[in-house]
Formats: structure tokens, sequence, C-alpha cells
């Protein structure tokens, strides 16, 4: 069964860490680019972070950069964002997805992604 399904989430204090993990089956997973996405209540989901398919190259949005890391172990199928310095409007729900190629630090934030997990939420208390 091709999916993916992110763990991780919870609810933590305002100034703590999460660390989110992506874990694949059912495909290649080193021939895809890995994004997080995040949709608050209300809001329109956006995108957080991304890496290419070897690893090598990440990607953040403005509101995490800093105090966020993403990686990825093609070996285990798996990508995980650690997320430190946490903040109220971290609280959502957050997304892996996965697209196929090589992306650009234009691409890998658009929605266009061949598949989406089911989510984790993540709820920071202030």
């Amino acid at each position: 069964q091709v999916q993916l399904v992110e763990s991780g989430g919870g609810l933590v204090q305002a100034g703590g860490s999460l660390r989110l993990s992506c874990e694949a089956s059912g495909l290649d997973f080193s021939q895809y680019a890995v994004g997080w996405f995040r949709q608050a209540p209300g809001k329109e989901r956006e995108f957080v972070a991304g890496i290419n398919w070897s690893g090598s190259d990440t990607y953040y949005a403005d509101s995490v950069k800093g105090r966020s890391t993403i990686s990825k172990n093609n070996a285990l199928k798996m990508v995980v964002l650690q997320m430190n310095t946490l903040k109220a409007e971290d609280t959502a729900v957050y997304y892996c997805a996965v697209r196929r190629g090589i992306v650009t630090a234009t691409t890998i934030t658009n929605s266009r992604y061949d598949l989406w997990g089911q989510g984790t939420p993540v709820t920071v208390s202030s």
C-alpha cells in the first residue's frame, strides 16, 4: 500500500520542541522530494519545510527558518522535521507530502504533490 504516515504531533508548551516524522511505504522513496505543510484552523494550508530527493537541499518558510531542521533518510524511508522554540502560531495540523523528481526553491513550496499523509496535529500552548 502506497502511503505516508505522520507522527510526533501533540501538545507542547511555547518554547518547547517537537520531532515530526513522516514514514513512507509502497514507493521508491529515494526518487521523491518531501514537503511539510501545515494548516491552522480557519487558515489556508502553508508550506513549512522541504527537502530534495537526496537530502542535499533543504528549504524553509521564513516563519520557521532558524528553529527547524528537516532531514531525509532514504534507507529508512523517513523524513524528520525537528521544530524548536515553538510558538503558539505554530499550532496546526502538519502534513507531509511527496513529489517525484527535481524541485526548486519555488516549486517545492506549491501544493502540487503526488501523495499526502493524513496529518498530525500540533498544539502549542502559550
